[in-house]
């Protein structure tokens, strides 16, 4: 064989090698990248950052990382960040996510009443399927009657607001004097602080609470108080 054909030989089994080497190579990346994911966009702190200082654009910065290794709730861009601030002190390079930062408002504690009201939870007679979430409802208070004086029932409250309820649990009355029939239900009630000792003392050492359903829309007032006798002529 002449010396230039063996060169030609040796080219052309270069480039099929070559060639071989490349698609084996691609293969690795194409799996490798089903594995992983795509690159995506991470927020990164640049410069160190307070806790509850205003997030700048210059202590940020963009990298790109496979998804399969992007940090859960990771920020994709720093506009994202505009008007937030920090919630604990954050470290150049960390990786930056939504649980980070807030909008620097005091979170909702406690029950979502005004200032000046209180909730009240009694246990009462009442429909559970009607004396529900979002209701409102009537108070009717049967106190112990006095020595020797007819008993009777007075509209402690009108249109309070049942802010939960659920079916009593089996066995638990409605006060602890009370053995009179019928479901009860225990209701949360949005009040004003006179109202909840009021509630408070009677469910305590009257003989029966009972909670009367308002028909949606009706807010009229004007009744409490009126008093009636147990036994009605």
């Amino acid at each position: 064989m002449s010396r230039r054909r063996r060169a030609l030989l040796l080219g052309g089994l270069a480039l099929v090698l070559g060639g071989l080497a490349a698609s084996n190579v691609a293969g690795r990346e194409a799996a490798l990248a089903r594995r992983v994911g795509g690159l995506v966009d991470v927020v990164v702190a640049r410069e160190p950052i307070s806790a509850g200082s205003a997030v700048r654009e210059r202590a940020l910065a963009v990298r790109r990382v496979p998804r399969r290794f992007a940090p859960r709730g990771r920020i994709a861009s720093p506009d994202v960040l505009a008007g937030l601030k920090a919630t604990s002190d954050i470290a150049p390079g960390t990786d930056l996510t939504a649980g980070l930062f807030g909008d620097g408002r005091r979170p909702q504690v406690g029950p979502p009443i005004e200032r000046g009201q209180r909730v009240a939870t009694v246990v009462a007679l009442g429909s559970p399927q009607l004396v529900v979430r979002g209701s409102r409802v009537d108070v009717l208070v049967t106190p112990e009657p006095r020595s020797g004086a007819a008993g009777e029932t007075v509209l402690a409250l009108e249109d309070v607001e049942v802010l939960d309820a659920a079916a009593a649990a089996t066995g638990e009355a409605a006060t602890t004097r009370n053995d009179a029939p019928g479901d009860r239900v225990t209701a949360s009630l949005r009040v004003t602080l006179r109202q909840a000792v009021y509630l408070a003392a009677a469910q305590d050492f009257a003989r029966e609470l009972r909670l009367l359903p308002r028909a949606d829309g009706d807010r009229a007032r004007g009744d409490a108080g009126m008093r009636m006798g147990t036994l009605v002529p």
